[in-house]
């Protein structure tokens, strides 16, 4: 054990230049003073305090909203930057010692579109706005609040990965009402103050609004966003002035206590009729006006909806997102430290077993948020139960991270797997014993996001292992205009375990052998995009984007090369198409059995594909799409099609349907295959507290056939009552039954 982090310590003292510069820097700037960029100074607004009552019914008939401050004149942001939105936006602002409140006027010739009644669907795709705050103002962390011309309330936390999409998982509770006029919209929010993390001495925060037009296909908002930057991107929000220090926010304390009950049974494990109950909950204290605890014991997700399959052609396991809320809270602090193809910490790891079966969570903590105005501190701890032969797991995750400069980050983590298996399993696979990852990543940036590098280093430790169990990378990227050029390089030891993350590339699968091999590789990416705006016409933007990957084993012999060329087409009808060329030059390692026949022998293939793709103007009723994938695989062919449609009765109910067939043919004593996906989804929405979503999806790649049936009554806001249906089936043998199950779930949000 000691040699184990003797060489560790050998080795991060290997870096030492980067420890001392790190060091230098969390010292240096921790003391760090407030301050406002040049870009802010243009965009800033000064709030004024009110202690007259404001009823939210979307009339603004209060006094205070005659000498509230007003932001205006919105900047057109999609499909492009030229000229000024066709329908502008305006918006009040005042707060008391309890909220902060938000009056928009939205301007809008027609009727309005709204794709669903139901909460967290956020603004894309219906007509809204959207409040982007930052009460750090340290352009790192921050909040999205959406609401559409329907009072449909969404929220999510924002982070610097401005790359993710925006889950809309994470929860908290706000007040909100709207009511339609001719030529415009009112809507009236209330945000309490306790619901958001920020320091009390802080007398700026950062702001924006977004306005989704779906009318006109533009989004636009009232700051400057570069349109090659997403409209949530942190560092180009505007500033927030109180007159003196905001309110001192009191304690927020919530507890989410839950009951539920199941019947089910399991043909599959030859497992008859059981009838259980549970019980457990949530709990949320912030222990200071930036930092938070939270607290699940007996954790129940049974209501949190399916992931979506999709069909896989590649030789390794893909990623899905995590939908559980209590990992989603500045879930970024632990989820961020890798890149999208590596993770140390991976959330979805807690509460399976190896072969992704649900192994009970018994109870966690977790605290996190700001230290100070530049520091932020994650720290979790889960214990899991015991599941027949799997014994219980302790999973514990420790991350600091301090900003500096205005974009720039320092990020240190240590992350352990405990396992509390007996001696006699030690012997027998010492390995299972524990895993452990450390790691630190320095990314510079400049104040605009138009520069960036990042370097990082990953150290795992386990049992019996003592070479070869690192992996670190390096990456650029640099804006200019509409170009964005990005480069990265990493090396992967073929010992590196992540046992609370994911490696995708490590495992290869050999067919022949039925057996997985660890593999370390290095990797060379490269890519160059490059966005046109069109003034006139049909076309809104076109994007170019050209791109080469390139992957050579430990010994530096070369594994894969792919290069592709895109092109991206979005008209002003909000429909779009794109094509993609893809040339691919393999040295595969380990035979692989993309066909029904023989696996195909390890060796050099080299082939191409095209992939073509449609949308239509998905603000309509019914809107469509296709995808074509034609060219070769392997040694052989491949001949993709997809098509989904989605047919809407605005805004109560929603009917799509997906499906997608992949034939696979080879040469003929490697067999063929024909891989099936298709997926209907029903949603009713009956008003904005009940809602119905039954979700089928069909695919034969997993053999599962797999109903979802969910109903779903808001009866207060953030309590639920939930109704679940689920069935699976085999496709192979056709229709036979393997599990199915009936859950209620009974919870209530206290406030204390």
């Amino acid at each position: 054990m000691q040699n184990r982090y003797q060489r560790l310590f050998f080795l991060l003292k290997s870096y030492r230049k980067l420890f001392l510069l790190s060091a230098l820097l969390f010292f240096g700037y921790f003391t760090q003073a407030q301050n406002i960029s040049d870009f802010q100074k243009e965009f800033q607004v000064n709030i004024k305090p009110t202690t007259s009552p404001i009823v939210l019914d979307g009339i603004l008939e209060e006094a205070v909203w005659k000498n509230a401050v007003l932001a205006k004149d919105f900047i057109k942001k999609y499909p492009n930057n030229i000229g000024a939105p066709k329908q502008q936006t305006e918006v009040l602002m005042t707060y008391d010692d309890k909220n902060i409140y938000f009056a928009f006027k939205v301007y809008a010739k027609e009727e309005q579109i709204i794709k669903s009644l139901k909460r967290d669907v956020g603004y894309e795709g219906s007509d809204g706005i959207a409040i982007l705050l930052d009460p750090a103002g340290q352009k790192t962390n921050g909040y999205i609040f959406t609401l559409t011309a329907k009072n449909v309330q969404s929220e999510d936390q924002l982070t610097t990965n401005t790359e993710e999409k925006l889950s809309w998982s994470w929860d908290t509770k706000w007040n909100s009402a709207t009511k339609l006029y001719a030529g415009y919209w009112i809507g009236e929010i209330a945000i309490p103050l306790k619901s958001l993390r920020y320091n009390d001495k802080q007398q700026f925060w950062g702001i924006n609004f977004l306005r989704a037009d779906l009318q006109s296909n533009e989004y636009s908002c009232w700051t400057r966003v570069p349109p090659i930057f997403k409209s949530y991107d942190l560092g180009y929000m505007g500033v927030l002035n109180w007159p003196t220090a905001p309110p001192k926010s009191s304690l927020n304390k919530i507890l989410l206590p839950y009951i539920t009950g199941n019947s089910t049974t399991d043909d599959e494990n030859n497992k008859s009729l059981q009838n259980k109950g549970n019980i457990g909950f949530d709990a949320k204290l912030t222990l200071s006006s930036s930092l938070n605890l939270d607290v699940t014991v007996n954790p129940d997700f049974s209501q949190v909806e399916v992931d979506q399959q999709v069909t896989n052609l590649t030789r390794f396991n893909i990623f899905l997102p995590e939908k559980r809320a209590f990992f989603l809270e500045n879930g970024d602090l632990f989820s961020n430290l890798g890149n999208y193809f590596i993770s140390p910490f991976y959330s979805r790891t807690i509460g399976l077993d190896k072969q992704g079966n649900a192994i009970p969570i018994l109870l966690g903590a977790r605290v996190s948020g700001n230290l100070n105005s530049s520091t932020r501190i994650g720290m979790m701890n889960m214990q899991t139960g015991a599941k027949g032969s799997y014994s219980s797991e302790n999973f514990s995750a420790f991350t600091i991270q301090k900003r500096f400069w205005q974009r720039s980050l320092f990020k240190t983590y240590f992350l352990n797997r405990e396992n509390f298996i007996s001696a006699a399993e030690i012997k027998k696979n010492p390995m299972d014993q524990y895993g452990r990852n450390a790691g630190l990543s320095l990314s510079l940036a400049n104040n605009e996001g138009t520069k960036k590098a990042d370097f990082s280093y990953h150290q795992s430790i386990k049992p019996t292992i003592n070479n070869k169990d690192a992996f670190y990378e390096a990456s650029f990227s640099r804006t200019i205009n509409n170009w964005r050029f990005f480069g990265q390089t990493g090396n992967v030891g073929k010992n590196y375990y992540t046992d609370m993350g994911y490696v995708q590339r490590i495992d290869n699968y050999d067919a022949l052998r039925d057996t997985t091999i660890r593999v370390g590789y290095k990797d060379v990416y490269a890519n160059i995009t490059k966005r046109i705006f069109i003034n006139n016409g049909k076309i809104g933007r076109i994007d170019f984007s050209l791109e080469n990957f390139v992957v050579f084993n430990a010994d530096n012999s070369f594994s894969e090369h792919e290069a592709a060329l895109e092109i991206k087409t979005e008209y002003r009808n909000s429909s779009g198409l794109s094509l993609k060329f893809t040339n691919t030059n393999l040295n595969l390692l380990y035979p692989t059995q993309p066909g029904d026949g023989l696996p195909l022998p390890s060796g050099t293939y080299k082939y191409g594909q095209f992939n073509l793709m449609y949308y239509s103007d998905m603000r309509k009723m019914f809107s469509w799409n296709t995808m074509i994938t034609l060219g070769q695989y392997y040694s052989g062919n491949i001949t993709g099609l997809g098509a989904g449609i989605i047919w809407r009765n605005q805004p109560h109910l929603s009917f799509s349907l997906n499906a997608e067939i992949d034939k696979i043919q080879l040469p003929k004593i490697y067999g063929n295959n024909n891989l099936i996906l298709i997926a209907p989804k029903l949603e009713y929405n009956f008003n904005t507290k009940l809602f119905w979503t039954t979700f089928v999806q069909f695919n034969t790649q997993t053999n599962n056939f797999n109903i979802n049936s969910r109903l779903q009554y808001r009866y207060k806001p953030m309590s639920d009552f939930f109704l679940v249906y689920t069935d699976n089936y085999y496709t192979d043998p056709m229709l036979k039954n393997k599990n199915r199950a009936l859950i209620f779930k009974f919870n209530y949000w206290f406030n204390l």
